[in-house]
């Protein structure tokens, strides 16, 4: 009989598959880093031709503006801690204020608070406080990395990003809300029935799924287009027009995502025992009450999964928002855009970038707040029992 050792993996396949990961996550990572930098460092720098130059910002520092050692010690405590609040501190606030206002309203609030203030404070606030104390630090003081906000203001104040930021959270928030409403019901239904139907059902929606989104929104661009004109009968001279709205975008990318959303809940759902169903109904719980009260608590790492991807699917989007959304309820994907729809400068060029980083950091925030129910979610839905 083998012992222990003798089925531990070798050193070189543990060395491989470490260095594969770490290669992966270097190759995945870079892009992110480098374009942060370059989004804080005066146009000369940041598209300098010595790396050197676009990482320390010699130019930006003679400008005065850069960040010294106590205020990069002081970032990066603040970084730590909101990586510690998000994935001790919020959990237990979230459990607290769940007894007040029920734990699905707890998480959006506390979640959608955090995502909101935990970059405002951890990336700008306190290393700006940090900033006013290095006169009186020293060689602690002195700027040692060429650093400044300036293209964030221009894109999020000049530019007014942040009503883009607002319609990106309509968007997604809607595209979520409804996703998840019908997925749930739709999954847990085909998960319990035995009807053969359930799996033409299945098969139709993994057609629907692989068709391009291209060809969904060209079928239903015309019909938005042409929205007044086909509602005139109904509300007369008033009629609205669903074209350049959120709603109709949020019905298509829900219709767009609704087959993914229904194949993922089907699975944790048929993950999750009959007698769960059963012993519910035999303590007088209606179908729904079983499935509200009993299942719904025990697959919720697979509802926020699920959630999750409901969400980059709306947050992301570039094809549908473009075409169906005008320009004052664009999202901030397409709006990345319209700093090369004119005559495109180097300072341009840089606010896009600064544009592109301001999209990536509320998605690793929520990711860093619901890491655990992510994990837990995948797990469930890739093993059966």
């Amino acid at each position: 009989m083998l012992g222990p050792a003798a089925l531990r993996p070798s050193a070189a396949l543990k060395t491989l598959a470490f260095g594969s990961v770490a290669l992966w996550c270097l190759i995945a990572a870079f892009p992110i880093f480098w374009i942060t930098v370059m989004s804080l460092k005066h146009p000369v720098d940041a598209f300098a031709s010595n790396p050197l130059i676009v990482i320390f910002g010699d130019r930006t520092r003679e400008t005065g503006l850069g960040i010294s050692t106590f205020g990069l010690a002081v970032t990066a405590a603040a970084l730590f801690s909101a990586y510690r609040i998000g994935r001790g501190a919020l959990p237990r606030c979230a459990s607290a204020l769940s007894r007040a206002v029920g734990t699905r309203v707890a998480w959006i609030l506390l979640s959608a608070a955090y995502i909101l203030i935990t970059p405002i404070v951890a990336i700008v606030a306190i290393p700006a406080l940090a900033g006013s104390l290095d006169p009186l630090l020293g060689i602690f003081g002195r700027p040692i990395v060429g650093l400044t906000a300036d293209h964030y203001v221009s894109v999020w104040v000049e530019g007014e990003f942040y009503r883009n930021f607002i319609n990106s959270m309509t968007v997604t928030s809607g595209v979520v809300l409804i996703s998840l409403t019908f997925g749930t019901l739709a999954g847990f239904g085909l998960a319990r029935t035995r009807a053969k139907i359930a799996f033409w059902i299945l098969i139709a929606a993994l057609v629907f799924r692989a068709l391009p989104h291209s060809v969904l929104v060209t079928g239903y661009l015309p019909v938005f287009i042409n929205s007044a004109e086909i509602l005139r009968p109904l509300f007369g001279e008033g009629a609205p027009t669903l074209y350049g709205k959120p709603l109709p975008v949020i019905m298509v990318l829900v219709a767009i995502n609704q087959p993914f959303t229904i194949w993922m809940l089907r699975s944790f759902f048929a993950n999750i025992p009959r007698e769960l169903d059963e012993a519910a109904r035999v303590d007088g719980c209606t179908y729904f009450q079983a499935f509200r009260y009993v299942i719904i608590p025990v697959m919720w790492p697979g509802v926020i999964t699920t959630g999750l991807f409901s969400f980059l699917v709306g947050y992301n989007d570039y094809l549908v928002t473009s075409l169906l959304l005008d320009e004052q309820n664009q999202t901030m994907v397409p709006a990345i855009t319209g700093y090369f729809n004119r005559e495109t400068t180097s300072t341009d060029q840089v606010r896009a970038v600064a544009a592109a980083v301001s999209i990536t950091a509320p998605l690793f925030f929520l990711v860093m707040v619901f890491q655990r129910h992510i994990v837990r979610g995948l797990t469930t839905g890739a093993v059966k029992g």
